[in-house]
C-alpha cells in the first residue's frame, strides 16, 4: 500500500496544535520548598516583613516565625516621629522571633533604653550592632548592654550625641572590637580640639581593623596615639576631622601603614549624614547674634497600628500599639 508523506515546515505554527495551557507553566508559590521560601523571605528587610509579607498567607505567617530569617535585623526611621514607638515595638518582635540567633542590629531614629537591655539579655551571639541618631537611648543603657556582649566585634555610634566622658566608657567596656566607628558633627572651631576619644581608643583597642571617626575633634597627637596603640589597624576614615594637619612625617606614616585612608576633605557623598557642626563655627564668629536666635521643635504625634488576621488566636507578635 503506498504511503503518502506531509514535508511541515518547522518555522511553521500555524498547523501545529498548542499542547500545554498557560496554567500549566504557572508557578505555584505555596507548593515551593520550605527552604527555598525562607530564602526568598531572607532578600527582603525587616520592615517588609513586619509589615508586608506576613500577612500574604498563612503559609508565610508561620516561615516569617522561623529564627533562621531573623539573625539580621534592621529598622530605620527616617524623621517619621509618629512611628517610634511602633518601630521598637518591631524590633522587640523581632529579637523575640530570632531565638537568640540574632548576629546583626541596625537601629536608626528610635529606641528607649529598654531597648538595648532587650536585645543583649537575648542576643548572647550578637556580632555587630548600629546606633544612628538615637537621641532617646542614653550612654548609661548602652553601657550596661555592651558589659553583657561578649561576642562583639563590630559597634557603630554616629550621631548619638553622647558625652565624651560616657564615649570614653563605652571604649573601655569594649577592648575586643575589630570595626569601631564612632561618627560625630566636625567643627573647624580651634576650642573645641580634643584628643581624649582618640586616646582612650589607642589604649583600649589594640584589635582595631577598622576605624571610622568622621567629624571627630581629635589632633595629631592624638592620632600618633591611634597608630602606635591600634597596630592592625588597616581602614581608617578621618573625614571632617578638621582640626589634623596631614604633613610631614604624620602624613607619610599614614600612607605607609593604613591601606584604605579617608582624608579630613575627602567627598561624604557615600556617607548619608550631615558632616559639620556649623553651630559651633557660627558661634565662634557670632556669639551675640546667635545667642538672640530662636528655636522651635516639632510637636511630635502619636499613632497606633494593628495588624493580623482576623481568625488567628496568636496575635500578641503582631501588634504595634
Amino acid at each position: 500500500m503506498a504511503t503518502t508523506s506531509t514535508n511541515r515546515n518547522p518555522n511553521d505554527t500555524s498547523s501545529m496544535e498548542i499542547s500545554q495551557s498557560p496554567l500549566e507553566n504557572h508557578i505555584n508559590w505555596l507548593e515551593l520548598p520550605r527552604d527555598v521560601t525562607l530564602m526568598i523571605l531572607m532578600k527582603l528587610g525587616t520592615l517588609e516583613i513586619l509589615e508586608s509579607a506576613q500577612f500574604v498567607c498563612k503559609l508565610w505567617y508561620n516561615l516569617c516565625k522561623d529564627p533562621s530569617i531573623w539573625r539580621i535585623v534592621r529598622i530605620r526611621n527616617i524623621d517619621e516621629i509618629e512611628l517610634v514607638d511602633k518601630h521598637e515595638k518591631m524590633m522587640f518582635n523581632a529579637v523575640d522571633r530570632s531565638a537568640g540567633g540574632l548576629i546583626d542590629v541596625d537601629i536608626e531614629g528610635f529606641g528607649s533604653d529598654d531597648l538595648p537591655s532587650y536585645i543583649a539579655s537575648r542576643s548572647s551571639q550578637l556580632k555587630r550592632l548600629r546606633l544612628a541618631c538615637c537621641q532617646t537611648i542614653s550612654a548609661t543603657a548602652l553601657i550596661e548592654a555592651l558589659e553583657k556582649l561578649s561576642s562583639l566585634k563590630e559597634l557603630e555610634l554616629t550621631l548619638c550625641s553622647f558625652q565624651t566622658e560616657r564615649v570614653i566608657q563605652i571604649i573601655n567596656t569594649c577592648p575586643s572590637l575589630t570595626t569601631f566607628k564612632l561618627n560625630e558633627l566636625g567643627s573647624r572651631n580651634p576650642t573645641l580640639a580634643c584628643d581624649e576619644e582618640a586616646l582612650a581608643i589607642a589604649r583600649n583597642m589594640p584589635a582595631l581593623r577598622n576605624l571610622q571617626l568622621i567629624g571627630n575633634s581629635l589632633t595629631n597627637d592624638g592620632l600618633t596615639a591611634i597608630l602606635d596603640g591600634c597596630r592592625h589597624l588597616e581602614f581608617l576614615d578621618l573625614r571632617a576631622c578638621f582640626h589634623l594637619e596631614l604633613v610631614g612625617s604624620l602624613g607619610k606614616r599614614l600612607s605607609e601603614q593604613i591601606k584604605d585612608l579617608r582624608l579630613p576633605y575627602d567627598s561624604t557623598d557615600d556617607y548619608n549624614y550631615l558632616t559639620t557642626d556649623y553651630d559651633s563655627d557660627f558661634d565662634e564668629i557670632y556669639a551675640q547674634e546667635y545667642d538672640d536666635m530662636d528655636f522651635i521643635s516639632d510637636d511630635e504625634m502619636d499613632g497606633q497600628y494593628h495588624y493580623g488576621f482576623s481568625d488567628d488566636d496568636d496575635l500578641d507578635d503582631i501588634i504595634y500599639d
